[in-house]
């Protein structure tokens, strides 16, 4: 009886350890399979590629002199403002709408660069603002009653078309979205992965921290992330975070928009005036609205910064940095604003392909377009696309964030256990390998050793 069972058990020990090698199999293969990166790139947004880059195309035809700007309307179309009705029979016959305005895209420009020549007041911003034909000027309430006023004769000098607005709450960067980034500076909010083909950073904004900064992934500091390498701001507000380990890690290409959840990044651009945008930050997570104004300037307490993109989008203290993004594309990283997301408010966000060119790097972008698994990320360059994102002829309610991935974070600092219940490692299948053969070559040395006693038992009892 006792040597059934033993037969039994080796028999069991056996069919397990081959059953542990054929899963091995599988896992080494299921990790080899994923570790590959398919090939892929940023999609190319050029002119011409789809409906709403007629507009811009249009604008650069027909001149600053004759046009005031396009933008896209509520039916998805594009929207030009021009200034004479040749231009606008031009517009129509390429498709668009025209929109036959008093002042040209030169004299707005010059009244911008009017009040920029002003003395420098904190707490103002300006922008022009396409749909009215107007440089729309707005004062927060840091702002006092005399510099009120000599901002105000200042745009009366300029024309009737610079209008004046009072607005609630305070122009401020939103230092302390996507995941959080921590320095002793304090809070903000992770925005792209981006690569120079040799080391991987994140962008993000450039007041988060000058150059020299250490950002941790967690408020201990037990998990360093890497140091800003290159920061710009004022003027500019833009910075480059260089990863501690080198690389970003898996799921490079997907931003957070909380929940675990995430965005997958496929392609960058420059937005265009009333597409609807979204922007994911650490502090207040998902949140949309609309692109408003193009090249705008804002006057922080800390100094100037222009070429900005205002939008609708509400936003809160530690979201700076984070990611703003329309259909996977990348439009832009938080830099500032007004109001909360309870009460709603103005941000301001710095392009990303300005950012880009600036920084000599390219975007990271998810490799799903490019048949791959979707998790993968491609280092392969993402050129400058033309001045508008092509959301082709959807209507700007019909836009989503872009296709959903889960967020998997980079391998910096994970626990032991996450790295060997991690399926795109090959470590787990070799060692289920591993234990297996030990497992068949101990059954085996066993079953040897047994047999040898037995057969010395019965030589022992035979020949006594």
């Amino acid at each position: 009886m006792r040597h059934a069972r033993r037969r039994v058990v080796r028999r069991l020990t056996r069919l397990t350890a081959v059953g542990g090698l054929l899963l091995g199999g599988a896992m080494v293969t299921q990790a080899a399979m994923a570790s590959e990166t398919p090939p892929g790139s940023a999609r190319v947004l050029r002119a011409g590629g789809g409906t709403t880059d007629t507009g811009s195309a249009l604008v650069a035809r027909l001149g600053t002199a004759r046009t005031a700007g396009d933008w896209v309307g509520a039916d998805g179309r594009p929207v030009v403002a021009v200034t004479d009705d040749a231009a606008a029979r031009a517009v129509r016959r390429a498709g668009a709408e025209a929109k036959v305005v008093p002042h040209s895209m030169d004299e707005l420009k010059s009244a911008t660069a009017s009040l920029g020549s002003a003395p420098r007041v904190p707490g103002t911003a300006w922008a022009v603002d396409y749909r009215t034909n107007r440089v729309v000027v707005r004062a927060d309430r840091t702002v006092s009653a005399g510099d009120w006023s000599r901002l105000t004769r200042v745009a009366a000098g300029i024309g009737s078309f610079v209008h004046m607005e009072r607005m609630k709450g305070a122009f401020t960067t939103r230092l302390n979205g996507a995941l959080p980034i921590l320095s002793t500076g304090g809070r903000c909010s992770a925005g792209f992965n981006v690569t120079n083909g040799r080391s991987d950073f994140i962008l993000t904004a450039g007041h988060c921290g000058p150059a020299g900064s250490t950002w941790f992934a967690d408020s201990q500091g037990d998990r360093q992330l890497g140091n800003t390498v290159n920061s710009v701001f004022p003027g500019s507000d833009f910075s480059l975070v260089q990863y501690a380990s080198g690389k970003a890690g898996a799921g490079a290409g997907v931003v957070a928009t909380g929940g675990g959840k995430g965005v997958r990044i496929t392609g960058v651009a420059d937005p265009t005036v009333g597409q609807r945008v979204f922007r994911s930050g650490s502090t207040s997570g998902l949140h949309d609205g609309r692109v408003t104004a193009l090249n705008a300037t804002v006057n922080y307490p800390e100094g100037t910064v222009t070429g900005l993109v205002e939008t609708t989008v509400c936003a809160e203290p530690g979201d700076s940095g984070g990611p703003l993004f329309s259909e996977g594309i990348a439009l832009g990283v938080t830099s500032g604003g007004n109001g909360d997301c309870t009460a709603g408010g103005t941000t301001f966000f710095q392009p990303v392909t300005k950012a880009l060119t600036a920084l000599g790097v390219r975007l990271l972008v998810s490799a799903q377009d490019a048949g791959g698994a979707g998790g993968g990320a491609s280092s392969a360059p993402s050129p400058a696309p033309s001045a508008s994102a092509a959301q082709g002829a959807m209507a700007p309610n019909a836009a989503s964030p872009g296709t959903s991935a889960p967020v998997t974070g980079t391998s910096e600092g994970s626990t032991l256990l996450a790295r060997l219940t991690d399926t795109r490692n090959i470590g787990p299948g070799l060692l289920v390998i591993a234990g297996s053969l030990i497992a068949l070559v101990a059954t085996r040395f066993i079953r040897s050793e047994q047999d040898r006693k037995a057969y010395r038992r019965y030589y022992s009892a035979t020949w006594g």
